[in-house]
């Protein structure tokens, strides 16, 4: 696929995507009970992820990229936070759990860093 945007090009805009993916896939299984509760917020976050790091990336200034990826962290919290109940509901299984709960903090690393190295 050929991209034309600068934030296509960054890695962690890229992970974003791909855990976005992964969650989706993963609350299609969460029971019907939950289609507007919990399966609604954790795909409202992790979509958030990407969007944020995107629209920070289209900025009129510095100070407002940082802003974004800040809002890009908190969302990436509330998915960590939704992956616990997920998993306390047993909706989960530990191995899943373990996996997202991995990629996001490996993206939460990615995140913090680039954060940091805006100047």
């Amino acid at each position: 696929m050929e991209t034309k945007f600068k934030f296509e090009k960054l890695i962690v805009w890229q992970q974003a995507m791909d855990l976005g993916e992964e969650i989706n896939i993963a609350s299609d299984t969460f029971p019907s009970k939950e289609t507007y509760n919990l399966s609604s917020q954790i795909r409202r976050a992790v979509d958030s992820i990407a969007l944020n790091i995107a629209e920070g990336s289209i900025r009129q200034s510095y100070a407002e990229y940082k802003r974004f990826l800040g809002y890009a962290i908190r969302s990436l919290a509330e998915v960590i936070t939704c992956l616990h109940k997920s998993y306390k509901r047993k909706y989960i299984e530990h191995s899943q759990f373990k996996t997202l709960y991995n990629h996001c903090f490996d993206l939460m690393n990615m995140l913090v860093a680039l954060k940091k190295k805006i100047v």
